[in-house]
Formats: structure tokens, sequence, C-alpha cells
């Protein structure tokens, strides 16, 4: 996915997204990956296109 066509919600939306499936996991005790390698991958990427805008996030605790 191309972010940079992206706007500055959507991409906070979609990293906010992501906190989400995480925060389920732990929640869970991790025993539904919920939030596997391929996710974390998108959230990387999608933060390093955040950090690019200078966007104000909190990173997720994985």
């Amino acid at each position: 996915m191309n972010f940079a066509d992206c706007s500055d919600e959507c991409l906070l939306h979609y990293y906010e997204s992501v906190r989400r499936q995480v925060m389920a996991d732990k929640q869970t005790g991790g025993r539904y990956r919920l939030a596997g390698a391929n996710v974390k991958a998108y959230a990387n990427r999608l933060k390093d296109e955040i950090d690019r805008r200078q966007l104000r996030f909190t990173p997720i605790d994985w």
C-alpha cells in the first residue's frame, strides 16, 4: 500500500487499529495471535510514514 496518498488522519487511524489488535492479543495472553509478523511489518511501514510526516503518535508496545 502506498501510504503517501493517505491523509494524516487515515494513517493515524490505521496505526491505532493495529494498536487495538496488539492490545487485544495481550489481553488474551497472546494465545490467539491477532497481530503476527505481517501486521508488525505493516505497522512499521505506517510508523515510517507517520515519522516522515512528523505526526504525533504513541508507538505500539509489542
